[in-house]
């Protein structure tokens, strides 16, 4: 990738992205996220995709939409920034996009040289871990810029001090 990473040069502060959606298993990424930030001093950055309705004919109505899907999005990030002031003793970055969760998480990590990390929950029901860590680990896990944690959606509360 034609970028740079620039998190540990002066004048810059690691991040640790996280994506936040409403899969019951985020808030265990955002758990572990915010522990390993503690930790390392590292800041987070949550990122909350919106998937547009391209199928929608009224303007007016795709608004109304795309307004109601910012409101649902800024109230998980709010949940979300919970864990980090608790966990952490911080405000987290808190940024909303729209579009395809995997190209969009793809153009944050481009747009801010300061990502060190992408941390992520996969889920434990039958449908697998989830499509943006099946995307990410299987598909471009070879190109991708920064690293990626999986965090499994089992793991039990008691191992995140340990791990994190």
């Amino acid at each position: 990738m034609g970028f740079r990473r620039r998190a540990y040069e002066p004048g810059h502060r690691p991040k640790i992205l996280v994506v936040v959606d409403e899969t019951p298993e985020c808030q265990r990424a955002v758990l572990f996220a915010a522990r390993r930030a503690r930790r390392s001093g590292a800041n987070v950055a949550m990122l909350s995709v919106i998937v547009p309705d391209d199928g929608q004919p009224w303007l007016g109505i795709g608004n109304l939409m795309q307004a109601e899907a910012e409101a649902e999005a800024a109230e998980r990030l709010d949940k979300s920034a919970e864990i980090v002031r608790r966990e952490a003793g911080f405000e987290p970055d808190r940024i909303i996009r729209t579009g395809l969760p995997a190209d969009q998480v793809m153009a944050f990590i481009q747009d801010d040289e300061d990502i060190a990390v992408l941390v992520l929950a996969a889920g434990t029901g039958k449908d697998g871990p989830g499509p943006l860590v099946s995307h990410i680990a299987g598909k471009v896990a070879a190109s991708f810029p920064v690293p990626v944690t999986i965090v499994p959606g089992g793991l039990a509360e008691a191992d995140f001090e340990a791990l994190a």
